[in-house]
């Protein structure tokens, strides 16, 4: 008899109940179509607006509202788009709406674009004393604070104009990426465990390189890392482009690095960024103490970077239906409370997750939307516990958009991405806490061991790896160095053995693996996955010590969207990012760890 083979099912062959119901946004495409229209409708409003920005307080809040009205419909329409093209990357019209918004988006930031600079020619006193005199103008006091602090990096209004029609130019390099990555790439297909034949992708990848069948873990990861390999040239020049285009938005923007230009508009210091860099540096020895503990427990000869996701002991048995995984959710943030139990059970009885794998999906898995649209959750669902955990981390972030939303006004109704990974990895620790505490099974309690142990290594060390390979490839052009292919595969080649110690035996296609890493096309995101583990693991902790209290200041935090920086609102919910502490208590955490591991040896 033969073997069937596992196939990625197409969209149309997914139950509905599993899909995203885009009628919350749109009741049908004729209906975006009218909201484009409404859009464009809007240019000679904005168009009439120009020049009078800074007359009286009464303008600039009439230009604020204006530009807060059109901004809204353009993300809800971009929104839609996008989330279409990533529900099916290969379906022609969604490909073309993408498209189409994308446009949008670059043609109404040129149009907006002397509304910043004639703020900016606002004499400070008289701004201020607007500010105090007029009520309406309140919700903008941080916005305005902040973009008087930023006056040297806004341009003139033609420049302003030309680079935001130009950043239609500089997505290319990403939409590429995307395009090859999501679409036109296919993986070979190898056997899994019981010798049947499985198609690999990015989404069967994380299950497959966890197998207790080494055979598996290696021919996964050689079937994915040598395909990238073939394309290192190809995207080689895509990632180029894009760190190309960073140092020039820089440099126009009269920053002195890509990375400050990247960082401080979200009112974090670029120290927060080397505080970061440095700490890890100096406690590299406990991952190569990690992987050491690694190679012994496997009893192998060499460890290989296949071997690093390897179950060190017996896996639970246990599948987890996504069914299940929601009500596993609901048990784990319970200590949360009714508020967040109640914006839980809205965003879990909705067709807001986009939950199972279908062919042209976009890989991975994200919480979306926009501030007038629900806070969407996309998932490659594959019944295992760990899809548990990016089920809880993903609903912390769209119940930190549920919340900010509906207590924020739009100016200040979003949060910066420094803040972004608070909330889902806040959400992990709360379910391993919740494990632990409901299971004496010492199969699953040995497995939490080194699933925590894992989440500081793939979300600290791994993230804050990536955050050096992206600063070194930014600062390699702003040397004026060649960014070519070969020197990121050496570089990236050279960063693993330094990360991960002499116990790990590279071998050479590991050079290749930031080639299917699409955040590096993010401008400066991954270093935040670390710096908000460290402060996740530490609020996580106050909740567990303090209970009510730090409860009532993570709400408090959850509300506050942008309202002020993200560094003040982590401070008031009890963590200070400026200095390495939370980062040092993190890396107590994991040496903890480490010697309960040890026992098992």
């Amino acid at each position: 008899m033969a073997i069937e083979t596992q196939v990625t099912p197409r969209r149309a062959d997914v139950p509905a109940e599993y899909t995203w119901d885009f009628t919350e946004i749109y009741p049908a495409d004729d209906d975006w179509e009218a909201d484009v229209a409404a859009l464009e409708a809007m240019a000679p409003e904005i168009a009439e607006i120009e020049g009078t920005v800074g007359r009286d307080a009464e303008s600039l809040l009439h230009a604020l509202t204006v530009s807060d009205r059109m901004e809204m419909l353009l993300e809800q329409i971009y929104v839609y788009a996008h989330m279409r093209k990533d529900a099916d990357g290969s379906d022609p019209q969604a490909q073309a709406m993408e498209s189409r918004a994308g446009s949008l988006v670059a043609r109404f930031g040129a149009a907006v674009a002397f509304i910043q600079p004639e703020i900016l020619a606002i004499p400070p006193a008289t701004l201020q004393s607007w500010l105090d005199e007029t009520p309406g103008l309140a919700p903008y006091r941080y916005y305005l604070d902040r973009l008087m602090r930023r006056r040297e990096h806004v341009r003139s209004p033609e420049i302003e104009a030309i680079m935001a029609e130009y950043s239609e130019v500089t997505r290319v390099p990403s939409d590429t990426y995307s395009a090859l990555t999501n679409v036109d790439i296919t993986f070979p297909t190898i056997d899994d465990d019981q010798g049947r034949p499985v198609q690999l992708s990015e989404s069967r990848y994380g299950a497959m390189v966890e197998s207790p069948n080494r055979r598996v873990r290696r021919d996964s990861f050689f079937g994915i890392m040598e395909t990238y390999s073939r394309y290192a040239t190809t995207l080689g020049s895509t990632l180029s482009g894009e760190v190309r285009s960073h140092v020039l938005h820089a440099h126009l923007k009269n920053y002195p690095s890509a990375l400050a230009a990247a960082v401080e508009p979200n009112d974090v210091p670029v120290t927060v960024y080397q505080t970061l860099l440095a700490t890890i540096d100096e406690n590299l020895p406990l991952m190569h103490r990690y992987t050491e503990l690694r190679q012994r427990i496997l009893g192998l000869d060499e460890l290989h970077y296949y071997d690093l996701r390897a179950p060190l002991f017996p896996m639970p048995e246990e599948e987890y239906p996504y069914e299940t995984s929601r009500d596993v959710a609901r048990a784990a943030l319970e200590p949360l409370g009714p508020e967040y139990r109640s914006g839980l059970d809205k965003i879990l009885d909705s067709r807001w997750v986009d939950v199972y794998e279908n062919v042209g999906k976009r890989t991975g898995a994200y919480s979306g939307g926009s501030y007038t649209t629900p806070p969407f959750i996309l998932l490659n669902y594959q019944n295992r516990l760990h899809d548990v955990y990016t089920l809880v981390h993903e609903l912390g972030h769209s119940l930190h958009s549920y919340f900010t939303r509906a207590t924020q006004p739009y100016v200040t109704g979003d949060y910066t991405i420094f803040v972004a990974e608070v909330a889902s990895t806040l959400n992990e620790a709360l379910l391993t806490s919740y494990l632990l505490r409901t299971s004496d099974d010492p199969v699953l309690r040995r497995h939490l061991l080194v699933h925590e142990i894992e989440g500081i290594r793939s979300t600290i060390f791994r993230q804050t790896l990536f955050a050096q390979f992206e600063l070194d490839i930014h600062q390699q052009v702003e040397n004026r160095a060649a960014l070519t292919s070969d020197w990121m595969s050496e570089r990236y080649y050279d960063l693993t053995a330094r990360y991960y110690g002499p116990a790990l035996v590279l071998d050479d296609v590991i050079r290749y693996e930031w080639v299917r890493i699409p955040h590096f096309y993010y401008d400066f995101y991954v270093y935040q996955y670390a710096t908000g583990k460290s402060a996740a693991l530490a609020l996580a902790a106050q909740i567990e010590e303090e209970g009510q209290p730090a409860v009532d200041r993570y709400l408090r935090f959850l509300h506050s969207g942008s309202s002020a920086s993200p560094i003040q609102l982590l401070s008031d919910a009890g963590v200070d990012m400026t200095s390495p502490e939370p980062i040092e208590q993190a890396m107590q955490r994991f040496d903890e760890l480490l010697q309960q591991l040890e026992q098992f040896v």
